[in-house]
């Protein structure tokens, strides 16, 4: 089932205007997610909200936010109060500029949603403002309201839709001067910089995502499997860290360990990606391979549960 839309209103460029949907262009549902748990009993740990005074559990009819002025003093503001902060990109994205990608740093990024039209009206409108932006090989700027936040969304032609990427204010972006300005200046001189281009070209490759693997979320599913699975948990070493005492010593070593493997039939290939937590889990919550319930059961005593 499709995700539900974050956002719900109109893209309008001058008097171009075609209703529109919001969707998250990324997910983290299929992370593994743990719970917090008593230790004693296994079971889940409930959170209230409680007077920070009076430690009386508050229904939340009963909270409001609050604007905090010194260590006793809150100015309150009501529900009411911030709807009535009437922004037109609360319900509008207004497209205010057009600008080069490459004029975007990407510090500025936060992350990506699809823009698609809104019901069977408005793909005409929707095709006219995507395509436009295509031609002009830019990037469209406007603004949308996000739980209750104005945000900079940039606006770019994807496949038949649109990618829109929620920008930061300057404000939150931090000066490179309190962390660079300690970084000595060092002469590179043209041997070592001949090495390193050297090892780079050994690994030059193409960007295939479907390549990477969360190396630490598949260590996760395998603990849980081993932990169902009764098997003992052991300790693994952490990698350590080498001082570094001659850097070309350093830099030649590392062609060397750089060099593909002569037989490409041996050589360790990546492992693939799962689709996903709940396959990856399959094992243990289905039925056992072939082989592996023709073995003998394991003796270990079950778990408990909040293990």
């Amino acid at each position: 089932m499709a995700p539900r839309a974050n956002w719900k209103g109109f893209l309008r460029l001058s008097l171009v205007t075609c209703p529109v949907a919001l969707y998250p262009a990324t997910s983290e549902s299929e992370k593994v997610s743990f719970n917090q748990l008593n230790r004693k009993t296994g079971h889940r740990i409930k959170y209230a909200k409680v007077d920070a005074d009076t430690g009386e559990e508050v229904a939340n009819e009963d909270i409001v936010k609050g604007y905090k002025v010194d260590t006793d003093t809150f100015i309150e503001v009501t529900k009411e109060e911030l709807e009535n902060v009437a922004l037109e990109s609360t319900r509008t994205i207004e497209i205010d500029e057009f600008v080069d990608r490459n004029e975007i740093d990407p510090r500025y990024l936060i992350r990506p949603y699809y823009l698609v039209p809104d019901g069977k009206v408005g793909h005409d409108a929707f095709a006219v403002i995507r395509e436009t932006i295509r031609e002009l090989n830019k990037v469209a700027i406007g603004r949308v309201v996000l739980t209750n936040r104005e945000h900079i969304i940039a606006l770019e032609p994807m496949d038949k839709g649109l990618m829109g990427t929620l920008l930061r204010y300057p404000y939150e972006v931090r000066s490179v001067d309190e962390y660079f300005d300690e970084i000595q200046d060092v002469k590179v001189t043209k041997d070592m910089l001949d090495l390193a281009r050297h090892i780079v070209n050994q690994k030059a490759g193409h960007f295939e995502p479907d390549k990477f693997e969360d190396q630490y979320e598949t260590a996760l599913i395998d603990l849980i499997n081993q932990k169902r699975a009764g098997k003992p948990i052991a300790a693994k070493a952490r990698p350590r860290g080498e001082n570094v005492v001659d850097l070309m010593d350093a830099l030649r070593k590392s062609i060397g360990a750089a060099e593909p493997a002569k037989d490409s039939n041996t050589a360790k290939k990546p492992r693939k990606v799962a689709s996903g937590q709940k396959e990856m889990l399959m094992p243990i919550a289905g039925k056992k391979p072939a082989k592996e319930a023709a073995a003998k059961k394991p003796t270990a005593k079950p778990q408990r549960k909040s293990a």
